[in-house]
């Protein structure tokens, strides 16, 4: 059997979004802790990656919500990896 939302054999229906939006939460609280640290060293860098967490968090949610969502991401995606390569540019 295969699982999905019509199978009443799987465990877990319908959980993959609330699992999805668990885990932008956790990018961004990430994304926050780790530019915490990076205060106490640089300020710069560490204020660019604390500044990105919220902006993380929103687009999480946006996706979900949105039709467009793989361009969401996508875009999110690219501009997490421009932020972290400036931040490294940067220090």
């Amino acid at each position: 059997m295969t699982a999905g939302p019509g199978n009443p054999w799987d465990p877990d229906p319908g959980r993959a979004r609330e699992r999805t939006s668990l885990a932008w939460t956790r990018t961004a609280l990430s994304f926050a802790a780790v530019g915490a640290v990076m205060l106490r060293k640089d300020v710069i860098p560490g204020l660019v990656i604390m500044c990105t967490a919220p902006a993380i968090w929103q687009l999480g949610r946006l996706a979900h919500h949105h039709p467009g969502r793989l361009k969401l991401v996508t875009a999110t995606i690219v501009a997490v990896a421009l932020a972290a390569l400036v931040v490294t540019l940067i220090s």
